[in-house]
């Protein structure tokens, strides 16, 4: 990958910053150590989160690449940023269940810990100001961002991130018991996976811990406050830095 020279910021988020760069194809985004919950209402600084979720992201997306799932992902640059194409986000957050906890127990009348077989696709519409409304399918087609065609390729692609995910994971002695992911279209058309995969987006579980707080390697420890945040998200990338090769870096 060619030199490139870092632009204008064009978007900052809760847990990173997106910055233009010379070259039309390619954006860099820096992973922040800001920690949020409850649509930012807490908030941290976690020393270090940023770069190991940088980390973690990059082998993750990898993986998806060599199981043929397309992402945004293009390289590393150490120690907490990469680079990436630039996509247009769909504004609809995908979550995929694969056993119940948090807010789906909330909502229904269903056990904490339930499997969930096969496992529950849940689209929301990414809007704070809203509150991330669940969508249903009448909301999702009055809204617009989706043609039938594209949420059913979006849709495919959650899935196939789960099997490809939760395998992984099963193999590093963890559970994805659920996890969020975003989407967007490159310049051609292409759905592609975005955003990060992390503890910050996904729940997980240490299969060799059986206590139902020590077993939490998620952001979850965050939301309830039960400390040991960056040595739990440290747990997961000495896992995933064991089992997945050294990610591609740009120059």
């Amino acid at each position: 990958m060619t030199a490139y020279t870092l632009g204008s910021l064009l978007y900052e988020g809760k847990a990173k910053r997106v910055f233009q760069t010379d070259q039309a194809d390619l954006v860099a985004v820096e992973y922040k150590d800001d920690a949020t919950a409850f649509n930012a209402l807490k908030k941290a600084q976690l020393a270090g989160k940023g770069l190991m979720n940088c980390q973690i992201s990059a082998r993750l997306f990898e993986l998806l690449e060599r199981e043929g799932i397309a992402t945004h992902y293009l390289a590393l640059q150490e120690p907490n940023w990469m680079v990436v194409k630039p996509v247009k986000i769909v504004p609809v957050e995908v979550v995929v269940r694969n056993i119940a906890f948090g807010s789906l127990c909330k909502q229904m009348p269903i056990d904490p810990g339930t499997p969930l077989d096969p496992p529950l696709l849940d689209l929301y519409y990414k809007d704070d100001a809203y509150g991330d409304p669940l969508l249903t399918e009448a909301r999702l087609q009055r809204l617009g961002v989706l043609t039938p065609e594209q949420r059913q390729e979006l849709e495919r692609l959650a899935m196939a991130v789960n099997n490809a995910l939760r395998s992984f994971f099963a193999g590093i002695d963890l559970e994805l018991v659920d996890f969020k992911i975003e989407l967007g279209f490159d310049a051609a058309g292409q759905l592609l996976v975005a955003d990060e995969i992390s503890p910050d987006t996904c729940r997980l579980w240490d299969r060799r811990i059986s206590d139902a707080q020590d077993r939490i390697l998620d952001k979850d420890r965050f939301r309830q406050d039960l400390g040991g945040v960056v040595e739990a998200y440290g747990e997961v990338l000495k896992r995933v830095q064991q089992a997945c090769p050294t990610p591609r870096t740009s120059k």
